[in-house]
C-alpha cells in the first residue's frame, strides 16, 4: 500500500514549518503558496513527513493511504 502526503489548502497557511523540516518535499513559492515536491511517502523520508504532520501549526498536512 502506498502512503502519500495530502495538504487541506483551505487550512494551510503557508508558514513554513514543513519545508524548514524538508525542503526537499515542501517548498513556498514567491507568492507563498505551498507546493509538495515529492508526495509519495517512503522509507527516505517517512520521518521527515511525519514530523511536518506533527509540526504543522494548522494542522493541514496528513498521510493517506492509497
Amino acid at each position: 500500500m502506498t502512503q502519500k502526503i495530502e495538504v487541506d489548502f483551505g487550512l494551510c497557511e503557508s508558514n513554513g514549518v514543513c519545508m524548514g523540516i524538508d525542503p526537499e518535499i515542501f517548498d513556498l513559492d514567491d507568492q507563498d503558496y505551498l507546493h509538495v515536491l515529492q508526495d509519495e511517502v517512503t522509507p527516505e523520508n517517512e520521518e521527515h513527513v511525519k514530523e511536518a504532520v506533527r509540526q504543522c501549526p494548522r494542522q493541514a498536512i496528513s498521510i493517506k493511504d492509497e
